[in-house]
C-alpha cells in the first residue's frame, strides 16, 4: 500500500464519519436558532479553507455565544468532527 493510498483512506474514513454525524446531528442542529441548513464541506476561515472536512452549519447570521439560548449553542466538534458555523443570510427556495 502506497501512501497515497493511505492517505485516500484516511480522507474516505473522515468523509464517512462525517456523513454519520450529518445523519445522526442533522436534524437537530436544523432546530437550532438561524440554521438555514447543515452538509458537510471543507472547514473555512475568513473565506480560505483551511483543511479537513467539517460539518458545516449554515447560519442566517452568527450572534455572540453570549446571546444565545443554552440549547441553540452549536458544538465545536461532535463525535471528533469539527463544526464549522458559515454565515449565508437568509435562504429562499426558489423554483
Amino acid at each position: 500500500m502506497s501512501a497515497s493510498d493511505s492517505q485516500e483512506d484516511g480522507e474516505r474514513a473522515d468523509l464517512q464519519r462525517a456523513l454519520m454525524v450529518k445523519e445522526r446531528y442533522g436534524e437537530e442542529l436544523m432546530g437550532k436558532a438561524n440554521v438555514q441548513g447543515v452538509g458537510i464541506g471543507l472547514h473555512m476561515r475568513e473565506g480560505k479553507p483551511t483543511g479537513g472536512l467539517s460539518l458545516v452549519v449554515l447560519v442566517s447570521h452568527k450572534v455572540p455565544k453570549a446571546q444565545l439560548a443554552p440549547e441553540d449553542l452549536i458544538p465545536n466538534e461532535i463525535e471528533g468532527v469539527s463544526v464549522d458555523v458559515q454565515e449565508v443570510g437568509e435562504l429562499e427556495v426558489q423554483d
